[in-house]
């Protein structure tokens, strides 16, 4: 017998008469070794009751080489000539060979992979789907033990013990893996269903499961995962490069063994985009990662230039704006690996076995900043058309982000560019005060706030001190800045008093408030403070619009802050502004600063406010070194606003540079002050100034006398220049006017403004105040 169905003769007594080459084949044993044996010698286990009674069924069988096959048999009686028994016909045949039922041809051609074992995991049927996951024959696994067609590995003893698991439970369960199989050349990702099987009497007599390949489904869930990984994981800073790198520890290494990001210049610089691209493509390596530490298989190095030629899938991706997907044996794919090993030769081991790679550009609002390669090495699949989906949206995203990144860049470096413009850059040379000044420009996201300084020369070797803060970050905080500036030294140029300046300036961001928002005045909000410090008379007077009190350190070591009235921010409107005034010794420090010194949301402003106190008692060898002292001391280590400290060092003009005349309102009175301030000039050595200052003192004396009304008083200072101050009783300024041919006066103005560096005029508590400046600097 031939025929792929095995088939043997049973006489009576349950000996082999008969045995053919199937089931030579089936079992193993040739013919001279069957026959003559008794069939239990054969069975590895007794025959189901329910099999002998209907002489049909599965039998176990142990193979000649020692493991059990499970076979289909069925018997048919054989009657001698007085119809006694004379044995049996048995014919076997694999289980799912031959398959006639409906039944029995579904599980055989099922999609999925299907599989039947006994109470001890051995196999008894196998469908075509399992065999192929297998990679082989359902005669080579019937009747074995499931560790035995799999190698010792993790997974496999996993999938063992669930087996056992439903044999001892008689519970059905899902089994969820991601592994390989003998025949499958990467991992798969399996959905497994086992049930317990049970006779017809309810007894527990195998397991059977259905496993199906979820392959497409896994990957589906890991790239909706990587996707909200970097929704949350790119973009953390506002910074290009640190967003780069985010997108590195994303992809590597569930989606690439290696991976990386190049960048345009002009991405990395405060530039714009070129009109036109090049023909060749000009990279910047900003970031990179890979498998193995350190990644050695790069080719360039990060910080270095590449340049893609056009015929590359970097520059074809950015070409055509879509993820470029190339694999080994492509022509392209072949150039450009030769092309890294020659460029990096010590990383060619590396590269051995890189059979994959991806370009894709990195695009963001119509504009292409760079790309990113994604590289597989050990990852054994191959990128296809799903991957160069996912990798597209993700790079869009993570190019939202660089772009996010740049224009922050660029509009810090505008922001901070345009409030260096604005703050004073060389502080004018005035004697009333010594300087210092800090301004540190917030690194947050929020960006560059609007914190500002000034220190403006007054007339009468007076000096403002200014410190104000815009609420609000980036550009338009500082052009609202930049406003604000303008507008504070166009009114200490009028010679304002300190809450007078305040209540003009309140006005006037009132009025630009409106202007930006429409019909609604809105608060702008501002807060600046204004102080003046005279140095004859050594006081200093100041007011506050929402802004916080500077703090004075005296001679003897002590620190305090100054007692004010904060008073309302600016653009609030009709409410009033309080001044101080207090005397101080020659040699104190006044600390003026904005609120991002002491004002965080993880600290207490008064700990910081006494924090800044004791700083400001540190000794320091200058003004510079204090700044830095009270920085360190005051501020966190990650500032989340601006800073601005101005600190300045009072001085004191002594009797010796100020001279003063009380002036009787006659005529006749203006020849001895002139002779006065004549004979003061010759007792400070400047007798070079004084046919200049007769003429001034002549003309200011005569015209308070002619227009003004009493008191009046003449003052000279000898400062850093020679001031002559003419004061009367009356509120009226002058103004410079030309005089006709035939006037006989309304030519003193003009004659005081073409013989000093500069004039003007300043109201007082008692009347005005005229005063002009001489240079006491020769002039060539």
């Amino acid at each position: 017998m031939e025929d792929a169905s095995a088939a043997a003769i049973i006489d009576a007594r349950g000996m082999v008469t008969g045995w053919s080459e199937g089931a030579r084949r089936l079992t193993g044993y040739p013919a001279e070794e069957a026959v003559g044996r008794s069939v239990r010698d054969l069975l590895a286990e007794d025959v189901p009751a329910e099999a002998v009674s209907a002489r049909s069924g599965t039998v176990m069988v142990r193979h000649r080489e020692g493991y059990l096959v499970g076979l289909r048999v069925r018997g048919c009686a054989v009657t001698g000539p007085g119809g006694e028994a004379g044995g049996y016909v048995i014919t076997a045949a694999s289980p799912g060979r031959g398959e006639t039922s409906l039944a029995g041809r579904a599980f055989q051609q099922a999609s999925m992979s299907m599989s039947v074992f006994d109470t001890s995991q051995r196999y008894l049927r196998l469908n075509e789907a399992a065999c192929h996951v297998m990679g082989v024959s359902e005669e080579t696994l019937l009747g074995r033990h499931f560790p035995e067609t799999v190698a010792e590995a993790e997974h496999s003893r996993g999938f063992n013990w669930h087996l056992r698991h439903v044999v001892e439970t008689g519970r059905p369960l899902r089994y969820e893996s991601y592994t390989g199989a003998p025949s499958l050349n990467r991992e798969h990702a399996w959905v497994t269903e086992m049930w317990p099987v049970r006779d017809a009497a309810g007894a527990l007599v195998g397991t059977a499961l259905a496993a199906f390949d979820s392959t497409e489904q896994y990957w589906a869930r890991q790239r909706l995962a990587l996707l909200n990984e970097a929704a949350a994981g790119i973009g953390t800073t506002l910074d290009v490069i640190r967003t780069a790198e985010e997108l590195i520890s994303v992809v590597v290494p569930r989606f690439a063994d290696f991976a990386s990001v190049d960048l345009f210049d002009w991405v990395l610089g405060a530039d714009e985009a070129p009109a036109a691209p090049a023909q060749e493509v000009t990279l910047r390596r900003v970031a990179h990662g890979s498998v193995t530490e350190g990644t050695p298989e790069a080719a360039v190095h990060l910080g270095e230039v590449d340049v893609y030629p056009s015929f590359s899938p970097i520059a074809r991706a950015m070409r055509e704006g879509r993820a470029i997907v190339s694999q080994a044996g492509e022509p392209a794919f072949m150039r450009w690996v030769a092309e890294r090993n020659s460029r990096a030769p010590q990383g060619r081991p590396y590269r051995q076995g890189v059979h994959s790679m991806m370009a894709v550009p990195l695009r963001a609002r119509g504009t292409t900043l760079g790309v990113a390669v994604a590289v597989r090495v050990a990852q054994p699949d191959d990128y296809a058309d799903d991957d160069a989906v996912f990798a597209e949206e993700l790079a869009s995203r993570a190019a939202v982000c660089v772009d996010n990144a740049r224009r922050f860049a660029r509009e810090r470096t505008t922001a901070l560019a345009l409030q260096h413009s604005l703050l004073p850059r060389g502080l004018p040379g005035q004697a009333a005060v010594q300087v210092a000044h800090r301004y540190l420009p917030s690194g947050s996201a929020a960006g560059i706030g609007g914190d500002w300084f000034d220190v403006i020369p007054l007339s009468g070797s007076r000096v403002a001190l200014v410190v104000g803060d815009v609420v609000g970050h980036g550009i338009p905080s500082t052009a609202t800045m930049g406003r604000l500036v303008t507008a504070v030294r166009t009114l200490a140029d009028v010679d304002l008093a300190p809450d007078e300046l305040l209540t003009h300036l309140d006005d006037l961001v009132t009025h630009l408030a409106s202007d930006d928002q429409g019909d609604d005045v809105a608060e702008l909000g501002a807060t600046c403070l204004y102080a003046v410090y005279d140095p004859v008379t050594r006081r200093l007077s100041l007011a506050a619009a929402g802004h916080p009190a500077p703090a004075l350190v005296l001679p003897d070591g002590s620190a305090r802050l100054i007692p004010m009235s904060a008073g309302p921010p600016l653009g609030v409107g009709g409410l009033p502004f309080e001044a101080t005034e207090l005397q101080l010794p020659e040699g104190s420090v006044v600390a003026l600063y904005t609120d991002g010194l002491v004002e965080d949301r993880d600290r207490d402003v008064d700990h910081a406010t006494a924090e800044l106190c004791r700083a400001l008692t540190v000794p320091a060898d200058s003004l510079d070194a204090l700044c830095d002292t009270v920085l360190k001391a005051v501020l966190p280590e990650e500032p989340s606003d601006d800073v601005a400290l101005l600190l300045a060092r009072t001085r004191a003009l002594g009797a010796d540079q100020v001279a003063t005349w009380d002036v009787t309102p006659d005529p006749a009175e203006v020849a001895a002050t002139r002779q006065a301030a004549t004979d003061q000039l010759t007792a400070w050595g400047l007798d070079e100034t004084a046919f200049v200052t007769e003429l001034v003192v002549s003309e200011l004396v005569t015209n308070a006398i002619r227009y003004g009304a009493p008191p009046i008083q003449l003052r000279l200072i000898r400062d850093q220049t020679l001031i002559c101050e003419v004061s009367d009783g009356s509120s009226t300024s002058p103004h410079l006017r030309r005089a006709h041919q035939d006037d006989e006066g309304g030519r003193g103005l003009l004659l005081v403004a073409q013989l000093t560096q500069r004039w003007g005029s300043r109201q007082t508590t008692r009347g005005k105040t005229i005063w002009c400046e001489q240079s006491l600097t020769p002039q060539f």
